[in-house]
């Protein structure tokens, strides 16, 4: 099992870091720290409010610490791994839903998901499936975080 939850967390980990991606890309090719956080902050600035009051960039930020928390937890044992990684699971729909639903950046992309989805020659949107397989780790996460009770045997007395 130990195995199991540290497999589960390094996933977990890859997912955080995949999202993190257009921040740490600059960083990693080589610039500086700071084009890495004008690169942020120039996308903070351009995406609008989802929802009219919920920037794009929070919701993109929670995701990303709450599935680093929940790999973390899930690593070291905690059985509160789960309500982790569930709130960064939340963050990441309502980010991809509302951006694939018409959020900030619908108008630059000429494509909405149907075409997405028969371009892919996939039956159903790829948005779908992705949160169909984070809804499955966090399924996973659940059964590993959960605690295991030592059994005591008959006249066993407990310590």
């Amino acid at each position: 099992m130990k195995f199991a939850r540290i497999l589960i967390a390094v996933v977990i980990l890859a997912y955080a870091g995949w999202l993190a991606w257009p921040l740490l890309s600059p960083i990693i090719g080589g610039a500086t720290p700071d084009m890495g956080a004008m690169r942020a902050e120039a996308d903070a600035l351009t995406g609008g409010d989802l929802f009219g009051f919920i920037p794009g960039w929070a919701l993109w930020a929670g995701a990303i610490v709450l599935y680093l928390i929940a790999a973390l937890m899930l690593g070291s044992g905690n059985t509160k791994a789960s309500v982790a990684y569930f709130l960064g699971f939340i963050a990441d729909a309502v980010l991809r839903l509302a951006m694939d639903s018409g959020g900030p950046d619908a108008s630059a992309r000429s494509a909405g998901p149907t075409t997405m989805a028969a371009d892919s020659g996939l039956p159903v949107d790829p948005v779908w499936l992705v949160l169909g397989g984070l809804f499955l780790l966090g399924v996973l996460v659940v059964v590993l975080a959960r605690r295991q009770r030592k059994r005591r045997v008959a006249g066993q007395l407990a310590f």
